[in-house]
């Protein structure tokens, strides 16, 4: 058992007032006063016109490459330094992965890899169809770069902000650059649901198309009939009541977790420009720091981990590259080696928007000493 947990859910208490109305209702399928209520709260925060509840992001992404026709030995561009949920999608749908790398301002996608991916496979005539774009620990991509390149060679972009509600980009909330956007709720998310996620986009048939696919694609007639295969993927109204409470503190749980990091920051490089060793906040974004992330040394990370755990307190290292992932080393790969060397010497700090300065001044301390029997 930990004492202090990397990400813990952080509920609010007006949780159960949704919940219990949902009970008295009687409604606790996917249907319900909830479930409206969310979506449309959730549009009007992400001010973006249509949405679908979902059971996880990683559903979502699934939905999404359906609905864009992504099929059987397509090609789709992901960062290689991302969680599996990203991959594996693409495989449900017979898809073919190919990993691109990372720069090192923000840690996301490369767009120069991209754009050299992108040129390569062209000329060897497998043109991708979409790119999967990712804003790892709710730190935000270099979007205009890369929605710029994906325009100009008419690849679809399925933005990944599951962990980027509340960031945004040119004032612009994160989860609406793409043709479709994923957000999770995931127990460790800023907000939570327990389990669960949502599709956004600006175009209606997108999401109609998902809330059909979603719910085992039944036509609209007395009788079940399919004219598609679909999915069990809608959110119970009883979790969309969780939600919309949660959604209620969404802009304190951000101030919390930037403030986090930047105790985090202070602490540990009080007199270093904190972008050479952090994920750095682009000018026109604006981070909602879901985890403390920072590069701390091959040599150093092992021993931090482990000292923390002996404190009782939970971290984890940084994302091991996809590329190195034994389930998909048969994939195609762009690198310039980032992502490996982020791996190697990364590491997330705990982040919960509940942390109190002095856990967080004795994490710090546990670091520094740490990183101080590195160097003796």
């Amino acid at each position: 058992m930990f004492s202090i947990y990397l990400s813990p859910p952080h509920l609010t208490g007006f949780e159960k007032k949704f919940i219990d109305e949902a009970l008295q209702s009687n409604w606790v399928s996917p249907y319900g006063n909830n479930i409206d209520g969310f979506e449309k709260e959730l549009e009007e925060y992400l001010d973006i016109p249509y949405s679908a509840l979902i059971t996880s992001a990683t559903a979502g992404i699934h939905l999404a490459l359906v609905i864009l026709g992504i099929e059987k030995k397509d090609i789709v561009l992901v960062p290689t330094f991302t969680f599996a949920a990203c991959v594996n999608p693409i495989l449900y749908v017979g898809a073919e992965p190919v990993f691109l790398d990372s720069e090192l301002d923000t840690w996301n996608l490369d767009p120069v890899i991209l754009r050299t991916a992108i040129e390569d496979l062209i000329r060897k005539q497998r043109k991708p169809k979409a790119l999967i774009l990712v804003h790892s620990y709710g730190v935000p991509a270099k979007i205009t770069e890369i929605l710029s390149i994906c325009r100009e060679f008419e690849i679809k972009v399925i933005e990944d902000a599951a962990d980027a509600l509340g960031a945004t980009y040119n004032s612009q909330k994160l989860g609406t650059f793409g043709d479709i956007g994923v957000i999770s709720f995931n127990g460790n998310k800023i907000i939570t649901t327990s389990g669960g996620g949502v599709i956004v986009s600006k175009n209606k048939d997108y999401v109609e198309r998902a809330k059909y696919l979603s719910n085992q694609a039944k036509e609209n007639l007395p009788y079940y009939h399919h004219e598609a295969v679909g999915y069990n993927y809608r959110m119970s109204n009883i979790l969309a009541g969780i939600g919309r409470a949660q959604l209620q503190v969404i802009e304190e749980r951000v101030i919390a977790r930037r403030s986090n990091y930047e105790r985090y920051a202070k602490l540990l490089f009080p007199s270093i420009e904190t972008s050479l060793f952090s994920q750095r906040e682009l000018l026109n974004a604006y981070s909602n720091r879901w985890l403390s992330t920072f590069y701390l040394g091959k040599n150093a990370v092992v021993g931090i981990y482990n000292n923390l755990k002996a404190a009782h307190i939970e971290s984890r290292f940084l994302w091991k590259p996809m590329h190195l992932q034994p389930a998909f080393l048969r994939f195609g790969k762009y690198l310039n080696g980032n992502s490996a060397l982020l791996f190697e010497g990364g590491i997330c700090l705990p982040s919960g928007s509940q942390l109190e300065a002095t856990q967080i001044e004795h994490i710090a301390s546990i670091v520094k000493k740490s990183l101080n029997e590195v160097h003796v």
